[in-house]
C-alpha cells in the first residue's frame, strides 16, 4: 500500500491535544494524543508542516467544539483495507447529533454486497481503526443494547462528544470494565 508523504500539525481541543495528518490528497488522520492506534500509519517519519488543509480542519474543529454543526468541507484520504474504507464511508453519512449501531452498519454493508448478513464484530474492528476521529464520527456508533463501547479515544471522550452534539444520553450506558453487559447509565 503506497502512500503519499504525510505531514502533521497539532490542534488544541477542549478534550486534549490532537494530532492532524494529511498528504497531497486529503486528511489522513486526526487523533487525540494517546488514543488507541495513535498515529500508527505515520511510522515512516512524517514531517511537521503547516498545510492549507490543517487550517480548514481547525475551522471545522473550532465550530464543532463550540457545539455547532460544522459546514467546512474537508477532503479525506482513507488509508486502510477496502472493508475499512467501506465502513468509514458509512460513518461519514451519520448525521450530526445522531447515532447508529454496529449491527445497522453491518446490515447496510450486507445489503450492498448482496449477503444474507455481515458481522457486527467485523464492523466494530473497522470502526475502531478509524484514523480520522471526530470528523469521521466513529463516536456515533453504539451497541445495539445502548452500550457505549468501542471508542479508541476513550469512553469519557465519546460521552463528551455525544453530549456536545446534544444526543439524548438517557438511553446509553457505559459497560463495566471487561464486560459488554454493564448497566451503568451515563
Amino acid at each position: 500500500m503506497e502512500t503519499e508523504m504525510q505531514y502533521t500539525s497539532y490542534y488544541r481541543s477542549p478534550l486534549g491535544d490532537m494530532l492532524m495528518a494529511a498528504d497531497e490528497i486529503g486528511l489522513t488522520g486526526l487523533w487525540f494524543e494517546g488514543q488507541k492506534y495513535f498515529a500508527r500509519q505515520l511510522e515512516d517519519g512524517p514531517k511537521e508542516r503547516e498545510l492549507p488543509i490543517f487550517e480548514k480542519v481547525r475551522q471545522w474543529l473550532d465550530l464543532y467544539f463550540l457545539g455547532k454543526e460544522p459546514d467546512v468541507a474537508i477532503p479525506l484520504h482513507f488509508i486502510g483495507t477496502a472493508f475499512q474504507k467501506e465502513v468509514w464511508e458509512i460513518l461519514c453519512t451519520i448525521p450530526y447529533g445522531q447515532t447508529i449501531t454496529y449491527g445497522e452498519i453491518a446490515k447496510q454493508i450486507a445489503a450492498k454486497k448482496g449477503l444474507p448478513r455481515m458481522s457486527a464484530q467485523a464492523v466494530g474492528g473497522a470502526v475502531g481503526r478509524n484514523k480520522i476521529s471526530v470528523i469521521v464520527p466513529c463516536h456515533h456508533v453504539v451497541g445495539t443494547n445502548g452500550s457505549l463501547t468501542g471508542y479508541a479515544g476513550g469512553i469519557e471522550k465519546k460521552v463528551k462528544l455525544l453530549t456536545l452534539e446534544h444526543v439524548d444520553m438517557q438511553r446509553f450506558f457505559i459497560p463495566r470494565k471487561g464486560s459488554a453487559s454493564g448497566n451503568r447509565t451515563v
